[in-house]
């Protein structure tokens, strides 16, 4: 109880000094999951003049709710910021996410960003990514994906915002580059869960009352 309440209280840091990135008239992305759920509340205490696009249903209704503007996925134009969290950061700005099932809209919406900032507790560092990384799929390929990548896991929930079938890849990461060319060759992979380190303009960790900056492009 005593590592999910520090893990909890980490989670709160780090949004609190994400939602002072943003500023009043931006064009804001919002992700998905648990990170993310204490990082509306914080962005709508700041009463700033800002249009949102949310990664998911979720998150647009748990927004909407609390009053921020939002606009419908995807993207009409660009945007400034997009904040997400993560599964995984690892060596080099690779970061693994998708464990909320929205990958392909998280990915899209961080390729729209003009910056894109990923927040987490300390526990989502890593010294080597590993398995699995989740997989959105076609679900006329799913077979066939399974033969090429061969350990491939369906995971037993929804179907993601896109109709997409959720999965993950259990096989080895090894070089998480040529990992994620592999993987973008797949045909009936719509998406994946590897994001490369150009995708990213800062990484912010919570580590007990502080939030260490691993990664910042400004």
């Amino acid at each position: 109880m005593f590592e999910t309440d520090a893990i909890e209280r980490e989670k709160q840091t780090v949004t609190a000094a994400a939602a002072l990135l943003v500023s009043d008239g931006q064009r804001v992305g919002l992700g998905t999951g648990s990170t993310v759920a204490y990082l509306l509340p914080a962005l709508a205490a700041r009463e700033l003049d800002i249009v949102c696009v949310a990664t998911s249903p979720a998150t647009d209704a748990a927004a909407r709710a609390l009053g921020l503007r939002l606009e419908p996925y995807p993207p009409a134009a660009s945007l400034d910021i997009a904040i997400d969290g993560a599964d995984q950061i690892g060596p080099g700005g690779w970061v693994v996410k998708g464990g909320g099932g929205a990958h392909r809209r998280e990915k899209r919406v961080a390729q729209a960003a003009e910056r894109f900032v990923v927040i987490a507790s300390w526990n989502k560092v890593v010294a080597a990514l590993a398995p699995p990384v989740p997989l959105e799929l076609d679900p006329d390929a799913v077979d066939a994906v399974t033969r090429e990548l061969g350990d491939v896991t369906l995971r037993d929930v929804p179907p993601s915002p896109d109709g997409g079938v959720i999965a993950d890849y259990g096989g080895p990461i090894g070089e998480p580059g040529a990992l994620a060319e592999r993987l973008d060759d797949i045909p009936g992979v719509l998406a994946h869960g590897l994001f490369e380190p150009q995708l990213t303009s800062d990484v912010l960790v919570g580590r007990g009352d502080d939030v260490v900056v691993l990664r910042s492009q400004r």
